[in-house]
């Protein structure tokens, strides 16, 4: 299958993001309402959450096991991640647009987070856990490091219960293409060492 990188990233600069229907064919999408996740003091967890990340139980890592974040992503009853999709990410992984960010308990990968970097902005594709908690302690994380990195937009594409419980918000548009924007015009590094 030829794939190609720079149009495909052409189309997430400019707001689309990727989807394979319920056939598994793929498509360019958009939201007129935007699910992004604060970067600001909006963003928030539960105080439960608090204590797991206090206790430490889990470590995190970028791009330890990519192959594994986006499988554990995949595996769902109805996925919109289709194997072209899949081979799609694994491109932009080698090109270096896509990025696992992940959590582990001990050996065992515990949860993660998979998305596209563009300049200043993550746009989270999907997340996933093996061990309870472990994909909400990779949303702290990640965010913890889009900030100290001075990202400027995570954006989470569609709203759900489990990303309004971390502040999510959306916005319309508009005001995601301004952000979107703004940021993809940043020089931001994702991929230093933890």
């Amino acid at each position: 299958m030829e794939i190609d990188i720079d149009y495909l990233i052409q189309g997430y600069a400019q707001g689309y993001f990727l989807m394979a229907d319920d056939t598994g064919n793929l498509g360019w999408y958009s939201s007129r309402k935007r699910a992004i996740i604060p970067l600001d003091d909006r963003f928030r967890y539960p105080k439960s959450l608090r204590r797991v990340l206090n206790q430490e139980r889990f470590s995190v890592s970028i791009n330890r096991d990519f192959l594994g974040v986006m499988t554990g992503c995949a595996d769902r009853e109805t996925t919109w991640i289709s194997p072209e999709l899949k081979e799609i990410y694994w491109q932009f992984y080698k090109a270096g647009w896509a990025y696992s960010f992940e959590t582990w308990q001990g050996n065992q990968l515990a949860g993660g987070i998979l998305g596209i970097v563009i300049g200043g902005a993550f746009i989270g594709e999907s997340m996933f856990y093996r061990i309870p908690e472990g994909s909400k302690v990779a949303m702290v994380k990640l965010v913890e490091r889009l900030r100290h990195r001075n990202f400027l937009l995570f954006d989470a594409q569609m709203m759900n219960s489990h990303l309004e419980r971390f502040g999510a918000c959306t916005v319309n548009e508009q005001e995601y293409s301004l952000l979107l924007q703004q940021a993809i015009a940043q020089t931001c590094s994702f991929d230093e060492p933890i």
